[in-house]
């Protein structure tokens, strides 16, 4: 895609900026703030700066936030009650998929976004998959894995089989105690090409096959349960490789200077999704926030405060190249992991999670 002009990033702005100021009027500003929920913390703070605030200076809409643990239940209920009072929701494309084929979401015409700044459509602009009826991505967050660099000082890791192979890499790994992603990685390192991981995983010996990977190091593993677990792991030397959360180890290794490495082979993302409530009685200003939200420039602000990518391709142009190498959404990133299958968790997860538990307790 041909390089942009600061003349024309001016003139996308104030395109996108008339555009969403035109649809409320002061007389709807006044009367109810627009409530934008989200996942608190880190992540939260880097939407309200790169995204609220500028919305709110631009526009003089009010804007109040809330902090919610995902799914579309307390939403099903605020339309049950007759008593919407969340206006844009910080999801995941998942439940935005879920939540319109229950009817509890708006649709979001694809005509209210703001194409590229040169002028590509949105549908051509977006990656694939990231345009649902009723949720526009806007950002794609990752599971990777890291080592510590002083840990391996001549032969380093570089993809997921490393991780399993636990005599060229000695030391303790770090995995999440869940079965989800593990598997996945676990039938990678043994030779299942990542396009073909979930067809084979949902087979008996698809499965025989990943929890015969997994045992291979099983008394390798030291388990983690919280995000800010497994970078802590590495810092204090418990582990010498671990999955993690991408924003996560951004966060060690470039605020705090941590000597850790991200091995990008073999991530398993997904996309964040902007959502709003059927009945939300801001509906035309929600739509305005999620078009100034989702614009190109606006994506790539985000990454100033947290390392979750553009989800649409002239966003990630405007990062710079020290940025890009922390973004599981930049193509050459893409193109070495998967994203997750919800939809295969959501058919085999409980039985998958039943396994996982009772190999976990066993010998």
């Amino acid at each position: 895609m041909p390089i942009i002009s600061n003349k024309q990033f001016v003139t996308g702005a104030s395109t996108a900026l008339v555009a969403a100021v035109t649809l409320f009027s002061p007389a709807q500003a006044e009367a109810r703030d627009l409530v934008v929920v989200g996942w608190g913390g880190a992540l939260s703070a880097a939407i309200k700066a790169s995204m609220e605030d500028p919305f709110q200076e631009s526009t003089g809409v009010t804007i109040a936030t809330e902090v919610y643990n995902g799914g579309m239940a307390q939403v099903k209920a605020q339309i049950e009650s007759g008593n919407v009072t969340w206006d844009v929701i910080d999801s995941n494309l998942v439940d935005a998929e879920l939540g319109c084929a229950e009817g509890l979401l708006e649709e979001i015409p694809l005509s209210e976004l703001e194409a590229a700044p040169d002028g590509t459509p949105v549908e051509e602009d977006f990656y694939d998959e990231a345009l649902h009826d009723c949720g526009i991505a806007s950002y794609i967050w990752s599971n990777v894995f890291a080592y510590d660099k002083n840990k391996f000082p001549s032969s380093t890791p570089t993809s997921i089989k490393d991780f399993f192979d636990v005599e060229t890499y000695p030391g303790k790994r770090g995995m999440r105690k869940s079965p989800q992603v593990n598997l996945a990685w676990a039938l990678m390192a043994d030779g299942v090409p990542r396009e073909q991981v979930y067809e084979v995983l949902a087979t008996p010996e698809g499965v025989d096959r990943a929890f015969g990977k997994l045992d291979s190091i099983k008394s390798h593993v030291l388990w983690w349960e919280a995000g800010a677990q497994p970078p802590q792991m590495l810092a204090d030397g418990e582990v010498a490789m671990t999955s993690a959360y991408n924003g996560r180890l951004y966060n060690a290794i470039v605020k705090e200077g941590q000597p850790f490495e991200i091995i990008w082979d073999g991530q398993i993302w997904d996309y964040a999704a902007f959502v709003i409530p059927k009945g939300s009685p801001n509906r035309d200003q929600a739509l305005g926030f999620i078009r100034f939200a989702t614009s190109a420039q606006r994506l790539a602000d985000l990454t100033d405060h947290i390392s979750y990518g553009p989800a649409r391709r002239s966003g990630n142009e405007l990062v710079s190249d020290d940025l890009k190498k922390h973004l599981p959404s930049v193509p050459e990133h893409l193109a070495m992991g998967i994203r997750a299958n919800s939809v295969f968790w959501a058919d085999y997860g409980d039985q998958l999670n039943e396994r996982f538990n009772v190999w976990l307790a066993s010998d």
